[in-house]
């Protein structure tokens, strides 16, 4: 659906993409990544068009971004940065506006406008000028606007800004839904957006690609954690010539050192799920009561993290 190879940016002799490279499948929700400056709204506007890159190739549906750059926006549907829109317009005039430049044919405007607002809890709204409107819904008349030609692609830049615990709520069922019919890359500094609806992360940093993995690889980590009633050097005896362990770690004791708990390292790529019940039988035999054993899980956070310390 999406292909990037090896995009540059350059403004003068500031290098704000640097040779970035992915592949993004039809139906995927990517969250793009990476601090402020990192080059994230960069190549959000390189793939709608808006930016021409310095060098390398994208390609959406076949097409080529300098070749095709008309037919290639006509498949997407784009949020910018701020959400600019035309605040002394209604909602549902801006909406027919839009409908308009996107090419909506005059027949169909009506029930996309009509649509668009339901999808986005705008009802109450549509008839208010836009500068009247909070900045939560200022946001939703933004991501009606993307909706309204029934996009390919879906490219949203900060979708949950200033909104409302219910409203963010009510945006990532909304994301979802067109996820069932549209390729989604959503950017946003709030990770637990991420996390509730995306399928993959890119992080960008420093106009580099540092990470590219699916939610659930980057969630695992190569630990399991165990809470037993055995001092160290007793743990480390049971688990002594047991692979992949080439690690233990403690991690303290509670309830006044009748547990402890500790992180067994496992070789680099041995599946914590399946070394688990040798871990277990080999505390076991060792007289080692076990009160817990699980794997380890990672937050998008502590990842993100990681990738700003290298």
């Amino acid at each position: 659906m999406i292909v990037v190879e090896d995009v540059t940016r350059t403004y003068g002799d500031f290098m704000a993409v640097d040779r970035v490279s992915f592949e993004i499948g039809r139906g995927e929700i990517v969250g793009l990544l990476g601090h402020n400056g990192a080059g994230k709204t960069t190549i959000m506007k390189m793939l709608t068009g808006y930016l021409e890159p310095s060098a390398g190739i994208i390609e959406i549906d076949g097409l080529d971004i300098n070749r095709d750059r008309r037919a290639i926006q006509r498949k997407i549907g784009y949020l910018p940065e701020n959400c600019p829109v035309y605040p002394e317009m209604a909602v549902i005039e801006y909406l027919d506006y839009s409908a308009a430049l996107h090419g909506v044919p005059e027949t169909q405007r009506a029930g996309r406008v009509r649509e668009v607002i339901a999808k986005t809890d705008l009802t109450s709204k549509a008839a208010q000028p836009i500068d009247t409107l909070s900045r939560g819904f200022r946001q939703r008349v933004g991501v009606a606007q993307a909706l309204l030609h029934r996009p390919d692609i879906l490219i949203l830049d900060e979708p949950t800004n200033g909104l409302d615990p219910s409203q963010v709520q009510h945006m990532r069922e909304l994301i979802t839904e067109a996820a069932q019919h549209a390729t989604v890359i959503l950017s946003t500094h709030i990770l637990q957006e991420v996390q509730a609806v995306c399928d993959r992360v890119l992080i960008i940093r420093g106009g580099r690609k540092v990470v590219d993995e699916r939610m659930e690889a980057l969630r695992a980590a190569h630990r399991l954690l165990i809470t037993v009633d055995a001092a160290p050097d007793q743990v480390e005896a049971a688990l002594e010539g047991v692979l992949p362990v080439n690690n233990l770690e403690h991690l303290g004791a509670e309830d006044e050192g009748q547990y402890r708990n500790y992180a067994l390292t496992l070789e680099g790529t041995a599946n914590p799920r399946q070394c688990a019940p040798e871990v277990a039988q080999a505390l076991l035999r060792n007289g080692c009561q076990l009160y817990g054993l699980q794997t380890e899980q990672r937050s998008l956070e502590s990842v993100f993290i990681e990738t700003a310390a290298q």
